[in-house]
């Protein structure tokens, strides 16, 4: 009966772990998904995988060390994204991942680099908050950081 209720409890534990996994997996795929549309100037793609109501913020210093913070319509980033000229380079490189999950909420912590002509222009952290509306993952929240300060390191 104990080797039974043991294996059930084991059973139960790796079910866990491979459905963490692939919600893992799955709120990755959003990320990669809006950075696929952001790089392809596709706002159709961006808002595939946004919720209907997103907060959009960003913090850094100025040159001052002063803290900078501000909010903006996740419209506003979307229109300067897609408008950008085709005489114009971007691309934003990931560098790093970290995804928690618990039920139907996630967090990713995404490293990276911008580029502007292939020349560097800056790096920090994108932190993206998801939530799975019955199945369907989805950006609710993006905050970044921004600055040139150890990034090439």
């Amino acid at each position: 009966m104990k080797k039974m209720l043991l294996t059930l409890v084991f059973l139960g534990v790796l079910l866990s772990v491979k459905a963490q996994d692939t919600d893992k997996e799955a709120v990755r795929k959003v990320i990669e998904t809006f950075f696929d549309g952001f790089h392809k100037q596709d706002s159709t793609a961006m808002k595939s995988v946004l919720a209907d109501e997103v907060v959009l913020q960003t913090t850094g210093r100025n040159k001052a060390g002063k803290t900078l913070f501000r909010t903006e319509k996740i419209e506003k980033l979307i229109t300067s994204i897609t408008s950008i000229p085709d005489s114009v380079a971007f691309q934003e490189k990931l560098t790093s991942w970290s995804i928690q999950v618990d039920r139907t909420m996630a967090n990713a912590w995404v490293g990276y680099e911008f580029w502007l002509n292939k020349e560097f222009s800056h790096c920090g952290i994108n932190s993206f908050q998801l939530v799975n509306f019955d199945g369907d993952w989805k950006i609710i929240y993006l905050i970044d950081t921004r600055g040139r300060a150890g990034c090439l390191d």
